[in-house]
């Protein structure tokens, strides 16, 4: 049957896009392959938009980033086998990150699908295995009664917390596949909700209200949403704990505020706070090798964790453990909890930041310091930034304060060529100016997504810090092994990379950057912004007896 003809009957296909539209999808990511081009068929077909990238890795990171500013669940249309497998460095990030996305890719024949090796184009035996790690659910949909249900299923797992990517595969005979089966209705879909454990949550009440230093670690697990943050500042000046944000829940407190101690995860300072405080309450987050310095956190009061992925739940540190959406958690601890009596906590906040301050300043920093700062004052404070890994996504981590907008890192997982792609994602979401910020080397995995970029005419400017190398790697090795190797990269020129796709871009340096945000805040489309320049990372301090540990 030719596509002229199938284009002219109702497809599976089509039940595909149908179900998609009456769950509110505007926006499907993706690459068309040989096996998923009824797929593309029916979509362009349909009132939904495709974003389109150049690799699908790319596609993925651009849904991540999506999801991530919007608050709602991406779609991402991928195809059998090569495009499928190329996918999955990105679906790690979005799994370690619980960032919802449904994936939506085709397979091979049903005929191929036997466990045996019948030499079809793309061929994977067991398409589940490849993905099984990266995913919360999968599921391979070999009729086509079962197409509305499994994507209703997914799209349900997909919210739940913890949110995550699910995939689905249809097989291309299927999807070709004429169905009379109507367009669906249906209401809106709820994610499960977790059982409280209200004997938990009333111990912790306990321990807060006889400590005399009650600290939050908030996580990402924290919802950044207005009801998330107005709950968490209720929590923290009734019960007068500090608050310390990690680099994934940059936001949802403000770092003015004189008991944040920002997001300083990687300084003894607060980790000295964190080690001797009564009561440390962990929102969303598995207290992980960067929240907890190096697992340099040595908890001597009560440590009560809140999280909805059970498996982070005493996985690093013995904790009062609480499974629960941090949000639900948060606002029953809120409501309970008996007013504090006054003590130290705003000037221990205080002492603890001059400390790192004065850290800082012992240290020959004043380039980067000052970079982020005309990053800081020149990006609208309520705009979403993006980072990769690489030495100023680093220094973000701590040192970066969101204002009103948002922070995104690829810190869950920590692959190369998160942010620009991301970045795209966010812009379409917010219909708002992005910003992305890569080293030469991360930008090098993403630079194709410059197409995309100005095909979808995406207001996103890139900041690229070329330092010639994976400069990150280049510091661990020098600190490690006294020197360093396979860290030197020959580098195009970025400006006339950029030009040669039609896009505004020119160097920059501390002098000249912030007119260069400036402008091209005003400009239509994307622009890209090169500072040739080796950044330096600044020292992460442990306490002293982590140090003496390590050393035996």
């Amino acid at each position: 049957m030719n596509t002229r003809t199938l284009s002219s009957v109702k497809t599976v296909a089509d039940l595909v896009v149908e179900t998609l539209t009456e769950l509110g999808v505007s926006k499907v990511f993706g690459i068309p392959g040989q096996h998923a081009l009824a797929l593309f068929d029916s979509l362009n077909r349909s009132k939904l938009e495709l974003v389109s990238s150049r690799v699908e890795n790319n596609s993925v990171f651009q849904a991540d980033g999506y999801s991530r500013v919007s608050n709602q669940v991406s779609v991402v249309f991928l195809s059998t086998g090569p495009g499928a497998l190329l996918a999955l460095a990105a679906l790690q990030e979005a799994y370690a990150s619980s960032t919802p996305l449904l994936v939506i890719a085709s397979q091979i024949p049903r005929k191929g699908l036997d466990n045996s090796r019948h030499g079809l184009l793309h061929e994977l035996e067991d398409n589940s295995k490849s993905v099984a790690n990266v995913v919360k659910a999968y599921a391979l949909v070999d009729r086509a009664e079962q197409i509305v249900p499994q994507i209703l299923n997914a799209w349900k797992q997909s919210i739940t917390a913890p949110q995550g990517p699910v995939w689905i595969d249809i097989p291309q005979d299927l999807l070709t596949e004429i169905t009379e089966i109507p367009k669906p209705s249906f209401q809106k879909i709820k994610p499960e909700k977790i059982t409280l454990d209200f004997a938990s949550l009333d111990k912790a009440i306990e321990v807060i209200d006889s400590s005399n230093r009650t600290v939050v670690i908030v996580g990402g697990g924290l919802e950044n949403s207005p009801d998330a943050r107005q709950t968490l500042k209720t929590f923290a000046e009734k019960a007068n704990a500090l608050v310390l944000c990690t680099p994934a829940s940059k936001g949802r407190f403000d770092f003015s505020h004189p008991l944040s101690l920002g997001s300083w995860v990687e300084d003894e300072a607060v980790t000295n706070i964190l080690n001797t405080a009564d009561a440390v309450l962990a929102l969303g987050t598995a207290i992980g090798e960067i929240t907890s310095n190096g697992f340099s956190f040595d908890p001597r009061g009560t440590l009560i964790q809140v999280n909805a992925d059970v498996r982070t739940l005493g996985a690093n540190y013995k904790a009062l453990a609480i499974q629960a959406d941090a949000l639900v958690a948060l606002k029953y601890l809120a409501e309970h909890i008996n007013v504090a009596a006054g003590n130290d906590a705003e000037a221990v906040a205080k002492d603890a930041l001059e400390k790192i301050e004065n850290h800082l300043a012992e240290q020959d920093l004043a380039y980067e310091v000052e970079f982020l700062k005309i990053l800081r004052d020149t990006i609208p404070k309520n705009s979403a930034t993006f980072w990769d890994m690489t030495i100023a996504g680093y220094w973000a981590w701590s040192a970066w304060d969101a204002k009103e907008g948002e922070f995104h890192s690829a810190q869950g997982a920590g692959g190369l060529g998160f942010a620009f792609p991301a970045a795209i994602g966010g812009a379409i979401a917010s219909d708002k100016r992005t910003y992305a910020v890569s080293g030469d080397g991360g930008a090098m995995y993403s630079i194709a997504e410059l197409a995309s970029a100005k095909q979808h005419k995406v207001n996103v400017t890139w900041v690229i810090v070329n330092d010639g190398g994976y400069g990150i790697l280049k510091h661990y090795m020098d600190s490690a092994f006294g020197t360093s190797s396979a860290t030197d990269l020959f580098v195009p020129d970025f400006v006339k990379l950029a030009e040669a796709f039609d896009i505004p871009a020119s160097e920059v340096n501390l002098g000249t950057i912030a007119d260069q945000i400036i402008a091209s805040n005003s400009q239509e489309g994307p622009s890209v912004l090169v500072l040739n320049k080796s950044l330096s990372m600044f020292t992460e301090s442990k306490p002293t007896s982590a140090i003496e540990s390590e050393k035996k």
